[in-house]
């Protein structure tokens, strides 16, 4: 809420010093992550038309609908040569025309999101600040004046670096106490090895080869090529770490010598628990040299830049991502990171806060055996679809920057199983009946997020499948069609209302003694509203009078007959 309050000030400072540019699309496909964040691209059509493109809503982490089937092939390059070429000889004009192009957008004025610099600057400065005080929230169970504690640090000499004092801070990172600095290397250590172990899955494991949506700016429509393993990726994890976690054991000889062998079984997960904090400061850092990585890379002109991160703003550019595709050969950054070490981390942290439940009450609660296997089904569904975010705007619109890499790898893990780390050690201890009314909860949002978004899908693919050739629909001026029956004639958003079901389902299992847990449904209830308003801004862009036809064919947004 205060990022909100801080974004929405500097937008309205920012957006009246700068005129609108107009804004590239691609074609509006429905929510599936639970980040927040807002995005838009510039971009005009023909002089003589003037039309907007407007971009769809921003994509949220859940993957749960069905993409259009993308045409596999069996190669693995990252791009196609001709692409590769294509691009290349764009470039050259490019940097002839950077001058005269600078001086249009300077003329125009460039639309910010985020408000703009300063909120871009606040927004990389709070998040990581936000992500640590809500571990230490979880582990107290209770909201503490942490604020303070976190300027301050623990100790109480002021002549102490920074860095230092902030790491003897018994509250907020308690498994730092003994040597702050070592530990922390440790950890940075442990979350690189996490990282280069699915860069490792990535790259080895059999895999389809995916075309993703034509590349920006290509007039024969040229695409890149994806490795979409993380379903097996995903498995071979839990094996590896549940079965064949590899440790040195003493062994006695039949002789009686001593003798060291490599023994396999289950990881040390309880030292997630133990040193979780110290893992997500470890992680943010990395985050921060990752950016900065890909901030310097993108200077070079020939790469390919997303509208929305090219604005000449040193700090706007780090944080929304100048370059589109940033990738090593064929390994692309930002579709490896979208899902692989976060979304799966993420499971694995709810898996060890199992695991040290049991080892403190010598049993396992049926809030948490819930909470795991609702966001488990989250996590494993998103990596089943995993070729449905090659459409997404994530994929097609946005740059790799601070946003999405703190996203992906930082805050999704860390605060996603807030509600998990909280039941380690303040379980509600709920009655059988309370449980069934939280899975009864959550089976109604999935239902409705599952059935919408499968509708909407399986009419794009085919309008005159048996299952969806009774739905009505608005045929718009564009030649594209908005379904006014089924569940989008129930309300224009009523995916995100499953979505905000299942999230609050989540909250639930922690019962009411504590509002840590239910930030999720707080702060999910705002993002989902703001940009069903900035959606709906878009969509009257992109569609005109038939938007105004269709909201009065559907008038309700999020709740039929309500809201």
């Amino acid at each position: 809420s205060v990022i909100t309050v801080i974004v929405s000030l500097g937008k309205m400072v920012t957006t009246r010093s700068a005129r609108k540019a107009p804004r590239p699309t691609t074609e509006e496909l429905p929510p599936t992550t639970r980040k927040s964040r807002a995005k838009k691209t510039a971009s005009t059509k023909t002089e003589a038309a003037k039309k907007l493109e407007v971009s769809p809503p921003a994509v949220e982490r859940k993957l749960l609908s069905s993409p259009s089937p993308a045409r596999p092939t069996s190669t693995s390059t990252s791009n196609t040569g001709s692409a590769k070429k294509e691009i290349k000889a764009k470039s050259n004009g490019e940097v002839k025309k950077s001058a005269s192009a600078a001086k249009r957008l300077k003329e125009e004025g460039f639309e910010y999101e985020f408000g703009g610099p300063i909120g871009a600057l606040a927004t990389t400065i709070l998040l990581p600040i936000v992500t640590l005080l809500l571990t230490a929230c979880a582990s107290a169970g209770r909201v503490e004046p942490f604020f303070s504690s976190f300027v301050l640090g623990g100790s109480a000499n002021a002549d102490e670096p920074f860095l230092s004092r902030l790491l003897s801070n018994p509250v907020l990172f308690p498994g730092c106490q003994k040597d702050g600095f070592k530990t922390l290397l440790q950890c940075t250590a442990c979350v690189l090895g996490w990282f280069l172990f699915q860069v490792v899955l990535e790259r080895l494991l059999p895999c389809e080869i995916v075309e993703g949506a034509p590349l920006k700016g290509s007039k024969s429509g040229e695409r890149l090529k994806y490795r979409i393993n993380g379903h097996l990726a995903f498995w071979v994890t839990i094996l590896v770490v549940f079965v064949g976690w590899p440790s040195w054991t003493e062994i006695t000889l039949p002789g009686g010598s001593a003798a060291r062998t490599i023994q396999f079984g289950r990881a040390p997960l309880g030292l997630l628990y133990d040193y979780h904090a110290e893992l997500a400061l470890s992680t943010i850092l990395l985050c921060v040299v990752l950016s900065t990585y890909l901030y310097v890379r993108s200077r070079d002109p020939i790469l390919l830049r997303a509208d929305g991160g090219n604005s000449g703003s040193t700090v706007y550019d780090f944080f929304m991502g100048r370059e589109l595709n940033p990738r090593w050969g064929s390994f692309d950054w930002k579709e490896f990171c979208e899902l692989r070490p976060g979304l799966i981390g993420w499971a694995l942290l709810n898996m060890a806060m199992v695991v040290k439940q049991q080892e403190k009450l010598g049993y396992v609660t049926g809030s948490m055996m819930l909470i795991n296997a609702f966001q488990g089904l989250y996590v494993w569904d998103a990596l089943y679809q995993e070729r449905a975010i090659l459409t997404t705007m994530d994929i097609t619109t946005d740059g790799f920057g601070f946003m999405l890499v703190f996203g992906d790898l930082a805050w999704v893990p860390f605060t996603y199983s807030l509600q998990a780390r909280y039941l380690v050690d303040h379980d509600p201890h709920l009655s059988a009946w309370a449980l069934a009314a939280v899975l009864a909860t959550n089976a109604l949002g999935y239902c409705i997020f599952r059935g919408a978004n499968g509708q909407k899908d399986a009419f794009r693919r085919n309008p005159d499948a048996p299952q969806v050739k009774h739905l009505k629909y608005l045929q718009t001026k564009r030649g594209t069609r908005l379904l006014t029956s089924g569940w989008w004639g129930a309300a224009r958003k009523i995916n995100y209302t499953g979505d905000w079901i299942m999230g609050l389902s989540w909250c639930m299992l922690c019962g009411f003694d504590s509002i840590v847990p239910y930030y999720y449904a707080i702060y999910f209830a705002i993002l989902l509203v703001h940009r069903s308003i900035r959606d709906d801004g878009m969509c009257k862009a992109k569609y005109g009078e038939d938007w105004e036809e269709y909201k009065r064919l559907v008038p309700y947004r999020f709740v039929p007959g309500l809201f």
